[in-house]
């Protein structure tokens, strides 16, 4: 590396882009030259216009001093494939329009990199495709992605409105402390003032965020890692039973009222969709049934049982109009 001066260069630049203070020796060590000559290459930055700061003494070094104005963009090779990494994994991350943005931001990396990179990075980005979520029901609105964030980063209380797995609305106060994402899936983890206890929201089931422009004390979080937590909360509620049912109307309009069932597409046809349900136990499942029947019509092909009891629960409910009609006549 030391007889490419320019290259050499580029590299200093490289590790200086961290702003993290590096010491002369520690800069000579990554580009394999003497100290001397790391001081001549860091005075030829200045003179292309990088603020490069210098302490003295026993412990002096540089770095790069805030709102250095940089190159288009200056990455090694192990950098630019973890940009492409990231971004395509971002382009999954269940974020609403996350996809096409982190697309697009890798399209401008790769028109900025050098030919060498871009061959490389092109290459992941053509070769790497994801399964896409069957459904946009669980797609995160990215402004309350970032105000939740916020409200975590600035200990502020929010509330917001939520719909848990059994469909009844509620307003929550809580002390955001952390997101967490599992799989595709995002939750909030937070205390909950008004059950006194720690709780976890899925953030596709939570709507209209606010901050409430109070502020909390930071909580110890039990066992001291969220990530454990939300995982042991959510592994904690099982959901052995499953049932696939046809509904009578296509994916797009279904968006509403899945949004809130645990469930998988199986099949999507002209009129109609085929899903599996999950729920802890056959009332459950017999609910969530009754609740996608006020969107759609709904023909339960297994279980059986399952079917017998929605079967049952259908000859039990009578319509309004029909009970003053009888109401009447009993008269």
């Amino acid at each position: 590396m030391s007889a490419d001066p320019t290259g050499r260069a580029l590299t200093l630049l490289s590790l200086l882009q961290t702003h993290r203070f590096w010491r002369c020796a520690e800069l000579a060590e990554r580009l394999d030259v003497t100290e001397r000559t790391v001081r001549r290459d860091l005075d030829r930055l200045r003179e292309l216009g990088y603020p490069v700061a210098a302490t003295s003494g026993r412990y002096g070094g540089y770095r790069l001093e805030s709102g250095a104005h940089m190159p288009p963009l200056m990455v090694d090779d192990d950098e630019a494939v973890a940009l492409a990494v990231g971004l395509r994994l971002a382009a999954v991350a269940a974020i609403d329009g996350m996809e096409e943005t982190s697309l697009r931001a890798l399209t401008k990396i790769e028109s900025l990199l050098p030919h060498r990179l871009r061959r490389r990075v092109a290459a992941l980005h053509s070769s790497v495709t994801s399964v896409p979520s069957p459904t946009g029901q669980d797609l995160v609105d990215p402004d309350l992605l970032s105000a939740l964030a916020a409200a975590c980063r600035d200990h502020e209380l929010a509330r917001f409105d939520y719909r848990p797995g059994e469909g009844i609305d509620t307003r929550r106060l809580v002390e955001p402390h952390r997101l967490v994402t599992a799989g595709r899936r995002w939750y909030l983890l937070a205390w909950d003032r008004d059950r006194d206890d720690w709780r976890t929201f899925r953030l596709d089931r939570l709507a209209r965020p606010w901050a409430t422009s109070g502020r909390f004390t930071p909580r110890e979080i039990p066992g001291g890692d969220a990530a454990a937590y939300v995982a042991r909360a959510i592994g904690s509620i099982p959901r052995e039973r499953v049932a696939t049912l046809t509904l009578g109307a296509e994916l797009d309009d279904l968006t509403d009222v899945l949004r809130w069932v645990d469930h998988g597409v199986v099949e999507t046809t002209t009129g109609a969709t085929v899903i599996q349900i999950r729920g802890e136990d056959h009332g459950r499942l017999a609910m969530t049934v009754a609740r996608i029947a006020l969107t759609t019509s709904v023909r339960v092909i297994e279980p059986a049982d399952l079917a017998y009891a929605v079967k049952r629960l259908g000859a039990h409910l009578t319509p309004a109009s029909t009970m003053t009609a009888t109401t009447s006549v009993d008269r």
